[in-house]
């Protein structure tokens, strides 16, 4: 058997907990790959609301299991109030969410040292979720790290002061002006650390390498999306992990052979959270009536989303780098209504008009080229299939369709499970 990977190719917040709940079905695992809780992934069923930032998308289903994988970055307390809120009982949970040991731990100081880089940069900060997810990876790669399987021996506080320690020189180096007490954010870690060990830790490339072996099914579950990949995205302004298809590989311990397909998700039009080029950005009413129809706020932060037209040359990009096989549309419905709409079909750079991302996008460098089309007046969300799509919508469809040349599969309409229309 193979494994199928889903991931955003915008700069996340396209949907991917909705569509993974929606899939979940058709799969045994349900195994995230990359990120931490600087991902807001949002679930509506039952006129009910769910928020997850660490556990898989898939958890609400009974019979799936669920793997939070090695290339995951886990902030114990984050995790610990994640539980509480969705409002089912642990063992539950338990049998359901496996961890990987090989996954790293967000420390107390690994916030405060995000709070204290933010700061230091001033005008020219990334726009950081302030979770500690980059000073994570960097001790990651740094080598320095404390990860779920240190939980499991006898030095792991050991292990903790001497990092934390490392982490307070940084901080005196930063001449940070940041005030806490750590003493508390310690008390607070340190029994939601025992509720973590309660839990199923796992040598997960084990696990789900044996899983396919006796024929299981598997959904890698993206965070974030691919532009904010730190080697393919809009740099400096990403985040710390791979979000590409890559980044499954690495960050669950499967071969590439053993991928499938490659479910790329994306907004009807384009949204960005925090700073960074955005060729297509509004800044006029249309714009400001997207985020307030597609409820454009982040589901972590709760900061409002910038919109913009439909970038079909970023999507190409992100298409191409993934090898997506097949397309999922979010967020139709929220273009119901606008008498004409516009997608961005090629950039002028550098007095050229080309058609593939550039190395830097900032606006004095690209200026967007658009076709547009008309709107459609009909109310999407209360359709249940394809056939009632009004014309111009398929229109709309049909040409990302043909410019990108990947079908898309499912188009959502609304955001509730049940407002999903396969194609």
């Amino acid at each position: 058997m193979a494994v199928d990977i889903l991931l955003g190719l915008q700069w996340g917040d396209e949907g991917k907990g909705k569509i993974v709940d929606v899939l979940t079905q058709k799969y045994d695992i349900i195994a995230r790959f990359q990120g931490g809780p600087n991902a807001g992934h949002t679930l509506i069923f039952d006129g009910n609301k769910y928020v997850l930032h660490t556990i898989p998308s898939g958890i609400f289903h009974e019979k799936a299991r669920n793997v939070i994988g090695n290339g995951v970055v886990i902030d114990p307390v984050i995790f610990k109030n994640e539980l509480e809120k969705l409002g089912l009982k642990n063992s539950e949970y338990q049998r359901r969410l496996f961890i990987s040991r090989k996954a790293h731990i967000i420390l107390p100081t690994h916030r405060l040292l995000d709070a204290a880089s933010e700061a230091l940069k001033g005008k020219e900060k990334i726009g950081s979720t302030l979770k500690g997810i980059g000073p994570t990876y960097m001790d990651k790669t740094g080598r320095n790290g404390l990860r779920i399987g240190d939980l499991e021996l006898s030095d792991w506080k050991t292990r903790y002061e001497t990092l934390k320690n490392k982490h307070l020189k940084l901080l005196d180096f930063y001449d940070s002006k940041i005030e806490f007490n750590l003493n508390e954010l310690e008390k607070v870690f340190f029994e939601a650390v025992e509720e973590l060990k309660s839990f199923n830790f796992i040598d997960s490339e084990e696990f789900l390498n044996s899983a396919l072996q006796i024929g299981k099914t598997i959904l890698a579950e993206g965070a974030q999306g691919s532009l904010l990949d730190v080697d393919f995205g809009t740099y400096p302004f990403v985040t710390s992990s791979n979000t590409t298809a890559a980044g499954a590989c690495t960050g669950l311990g499967i071969a590439p052979n053993k991928i499938k397909e490659v479910l790329g998700i994306f907004k009807a039009y384009t949204t960005r959270v925090g700073s960074g080029p955005f060729p297509t950005e509004l800044f006029d009413e249309v714009g400001a009536d997207m985020g307030r129809i597609g409820n454009e706020f982040g589901a972590t932060t709760g900061r409002p989303r910038r919109c913009g037209w439909l970038d079909l040359v970023a999507l190409k990009y992100a298409v191409q780098i993934n090898g997506v096989t097949q397309l999922i549309m979010m967020k139709g419905d929220v273009l119901s209504g606008f008498k004409s709409l516009k997608i961005c079909t090629s950039y002028i750079y550098k007095g050229n008009e080309i058609q593939h991302l550039p190395y830097n996008i900032e606006p004095e460098n690209v200026t967007p080229v658009y076709t547009e089309f008309k709107g459609w007046e009909a109310d999407l969300t209360s359709l249940k299939n394809a056939d009632e799509f009004p014309d111009r919508f398929k229109e709309y469809i049909e040409f990302i369709e043909n410019s990108v040349g990947v079908p898309i599969k499912i188009v959502s309409v609304g955001p509730d499970r049940t407002q999903t229309i396969h194609m």
